[in-house]
């Protein structure tokens, strides 16, 4: 599966929890208290991170890809980061950047595990 990523930076994370939750019709798939949260649909990896500096702004965009393998960054003629990861490998970058998710278990879902 290939999905669509754009993370960006937010003023509150639990008040963007609320709202994006809302507008994908799911809860995140990764909570990190406070710093961080993710979703997975079928065409899109959401992302948003506390960074009140920057609140609203792109950070980064690319493609989750089953088919990746590792991760993979580069910057594009506008100064945008694009990135490409498989999602195990999301899911360790987050555990590894952010801390572990606050989740109950899923099989399958190491974020969650």
């Amino acid at each position: 599966m290939k999905r669509f990523h754009i993370a960006i930076a937010v003023a509150d994370v639990d008040a963007s929890i609320a709202d994006y939750s809302k507008r994908l019709g799911q809860p995140p798939q990764a909570v990190v208290l406070d710093t961080y949260a993710m979703w997975r649909t079928n065409q899109l990896n959401l992302s948003v991170r506390h960074d009140p500096a920057h609140a609203g702004q792109i950070l980064q965009i690319g493609f989750e890809d089953d088919a990746a393998t590792g991760f993979a960054s580069d910057t594009d003629i506008n100064g945008i980061e694009w990135q490409r990861f498989s999602t195990l490998e999301q899911d360790l970058q987050i555990i590894a950047r952010f801390g572990v998710p606050v989740h109950p278990a899923e099989p399958r879902e190491l974020i969650r595990n």
